[in-house]
């Protein structure tokens, strides 16, 4: 007896220690987080979207396979966009096909505004968004931005649910995320990763310090929301590297703060301005980094200020290194176009730069990216009009002769005042205020001086071509 009670209390001795290991792992996995309130609160504000376009026919080729689709299987890529991508260079026959195509999107606003990527509804004849309840919507496309790779839309709907939008500032490389979107089509589908790196730049994507992510991301995911544990959306799902045309661990998403600055311009003009400095930068290496008496090899070398830019006009020269754009450290070339994308054109922007071993602080206003005429020697240069607050070019003889007018000057830049607040436009051509012609810069302040304060006046505005009149209420 007493040595059976010895054999059990000996058995339980050791089974005690031996149980304790399993107790720990049972226990372990609460560390993880538990994601199930994240989704809950954001599944809702995620749609789907599906794209129709129309493929051209009589000896155009099918050039159709969007560039991030390329390498696809060849099931999926009939299946969602109807192609057949061994037939991409070959000419189209027989009649006209509609393609699809899948992408996903978010909810930013009550009032129907979703926030996708621009590669999603490129292109597209109809852009139809599905919300979580199943409703679907025909989608307006308010305007899209190729370099950003953003597009905004608007559904006629009201009392949407909507995301939280975050910062992708605060991110840590380490920190957990994760993706709702529809993969391959497969509506609200949810995985989970963490931040592998911030400020990723692609061959391409020069203005996106993307956020890198080992979250599982598959053609049908762009356009969804990147949310952090406290359910906020830092960023929007856009690439993957793949050689095989599924996930590799491998995704990169948009910065949330990239992606609002093109939304609030498209929701004001339908249209994204960014700013140009003028400079042609590379990397500080670290033999450079000792040629110049550096530390560390830090900023972006500038190889060439170029001609008549705000950089050569601030002063900046060649063998300068950019330490700083506005409250944007420089730490290598390619933190900088993306931080002189996003600049207020408006507004003056203070840059940091080391002149042999000297730093200097130089301030300088940027002028607009112009994607038709930028680097054009022979265009005339810019002027302001003090009374409409832009800046005005004296349109050349081959426009006017295109436009089929006579005289007109051309708004370079917008700033904050008559002509904003009038729903003036980079690009509009005046050509008459109150029906006195418009033949030189001058002209502008000087018949807008004229006109008694509160009388409105007609101003003819020649826009994307077309001719129109624009009332102008005088200050």
């Amino acid at each position: 007896m007493n040595r059976t009670i010895k054999q059990l209390l000996l058995l339980s001795c050791i089974a005690f220690p031996m149980l304790m290991p399993v107790k720990s792992l049972a226990q372990a996995p609460a560390s993880f987080p538990d994601f199930t309130q994240l989704v809950e609160q954001n599944h809702q504000a995620v749609v789907n979207i599906s794209t129709t376009r129309t493929e051209r026919r009589n000896g155009q080729p099918h050039g159709q396979v969007p560039p991030q689709f390329r390498g696809m299987p060849e099931e999926f890529l009939r299946h969602f966009f109807g192609l057949d991508p061994r037939q991409e260079s070959q000419p189209r026959r027989g009649p006209e096909r509609r393609a699809q195509s899948v992408g996903s999107g978010f909810i930013i606003s009550q009032d129907g505004y979703i926030l996708t990527n621009h590669h999603v509804i490129d292109g597209a004849d109809k852009i139809v968004v599905r919300l979580s309840d199943r409703k679907e919507y025909e989608a307006e496309l308010i305007g899209s931005d190729s370099r950003t790779d953003v597009a905004l839309l608007r559904v006629d709907a009201q009392d949407l649910p909507t995301v939280q939008i975050g910062s992708a500032d605060n991110l840590r490389v380490g920190e957990w995320v994760l993706a709702i979107g529809a993969p391959f089509g497969l509506d609200y589908t949810v995985t989970k990763g963490i931040v592998s790196a911030k400020g990723r730049n692609l061959p391409d994507d020069s203005y996106v310090p993307f956020i890198q992510t080992d979250v599982a991301i598959n053609p049908g995911n762009s356009g969804g929301p990147l949310i952090n544990l406290n359910g906020e959306v830092v960023g929007i799902n856009a690439q993957i590297f793949t050689r095989s045309g599924g996930f590799m661990g491998l995704s990169f998403a948009i910065p949330i703060e990239i992606a609002m600055n093109v939304v609030e311009q498209l929701r004001e003009t339908g249209e994204v301005a960014r700013g140009y400095l003028g400079v042609q930068v590379q990397e500080v290496t670290s033999d450079l980094a000792r040629s110049f008496n550096m530390d560390s090899p830090r900023g972006a070398l500038v190889a060439q200020a170029f001609a008549d830019s705000p950089a050569e006009r601030a002063g900046i020269q060649s063998g300068d290194i950019i330490l700083k754009f506005n409250d944007t450290l420089i730490e290598k070339s390619t933190d900088l176009p993306p931080a002189v994308g996003i600049a207020p054109i408006s507004q003056e922007s203070e840059i940091l730069i080391l002149r042999q071993g000297e730093e200097i602080i130089i301030r300088t206003q940027l002028a607009p990216l112009d994607e038709t005429a930028w680097g054009r020697s022979s265009r005339t240069p810019a002027m302001s009009s003090e009374v409409l607050n832009v800046m005005l070019r004296q349109v050349d003889e081959e426009q006017l002769s295109e436009l089929n007018i006579q005289f007109g000057v051309e708004i370079e830049q917008v700033r904050e005042g008559l002509a904003s607040r009038s729903g003036l436009l980079r690009g509009d051509i005046l050509v008459s205020i109150n029906f006195q012609p418009l033949r030189s810069i001058e002209d502008v302040d000087k018949v807008l001086q004229a006109v008694p304060a509160g009388q409105s006046v007609p101003l003819r505005v020649i826009r994307n071509g077309r001719s129109n009149f624009i009332a102008l209420t005088i200050d």
